[in-house]
């Protein structure tokens, strides 16, 4: 089995006394797209800061074989994990190819990259062709729609070489068009490139329509963990996402979908 897999054993992050991770458990493994949900304060964020070491932990987060507990954030990211966030961070002036080339060079030694280009590299070209803006390869980044800066600074990870990718809200404020795109291109990329996606998402419908497994936080705990249907199908998740009383099955469904 491909190494490249993720395993949580009692992740822990606090804040002043305040437990925002508390004991996570959890393994993703190569081709899965995993997705974070749960109402707001959950901790879904914060476990995705510690794994990639944004915040300190405790507990283990073990990627191919190595403890990122403790690590700083560019010796994890040499690892292969990357990490985009809600707001794209792309170079803006420059076009979609130097974004990539730029990005491309972080794994390059320094003769490398002080060598003329003559051509575009292969990884460049490729990751363009995954990420579907091949087309706009000479387009400033700056004039890209939303959800095409998320797919170039998608690319921009995959051309390190990053096969642990972990996406915080990567659909906000896209079209329904672009989150239909950018779901097809994270079954891709997870699939086809057997890598270990993890996505943290709102977007009920957009979850739905392309998770391949679940997980559900509460209160920085895993309350319930399987696929779409058995996670909608969890008394514990209606209730957290409901709460008790008598609201019932429109809002349940509004929430989680229908079948629940």
């Amino acid at each position: 089995m491909n190494a490249d897999y993720l395993e949580l054993t009692n992740l822990t992050v606090s804040f002043d006394g305040f437990v925002a991770v508390d004991r996570v458990n959890m393994s993703v493994l190569p081709g899965d797209l995993r997705f974070l949900i749960g109402p707001n304060g959950a901790g879904k964020t914060t476990l995705i800061d510690a794994v990639s070491g944004l915040v300190p932990a405790t507990g283990s987060a073990r990627w191919a074989g190595e403890d990122l507990v403790g690590r700083k954030v560019h010796r994890i990211a040499r690892l292969g994990v990357g990490r985009t966030f809600q707001t794209a961070t792309v170079f803006e002036e420059l076009t979609v190819t130097q974004n990539l080339d730029i990005a491309a060079g972080a794994r390059r030694g320094v003769l490398t990259l002080a060598r003329r280009r003559t051509r575009v590299p292969e990884v460049v070209v490729k990751a363009m062709e995954t990420i579907g803006l091949t087309d706009l390869a000479e387009v400033p980044a700056g004039t890209l729609s939303h959800g095409q800066k998320q797919w170039l600074e998608i690319g921009m990870l995959l051309v390190q070489d990053a096969r642990l990718l972990m996406l915080d809200e990567p659909v906000a404020g896209m079209s329904a068009e672009e989150k239909d795109e950018t779901g097809r291109l994270l079954r891709r990329i997870a699939a086809d490139a057997d890598l270990t996606v993890v996505v943290v998402e709102h977007d009920m419908d957009f979850m739905r329509a392309f998770a391949t497994s679940v997980t559900v936080l509460h209160a920085g705990k895993v309350l319930a963990e399987g696929s779409v249907e058995q996670v909608q199908a969890d008394p514990r998740v209606q209730e957290v996402y409901l709460g008790p009383g008598e609201h019932s099955k429109a809002v349940t469904e509004a929430v989680l979908g229908e079948g629940v």
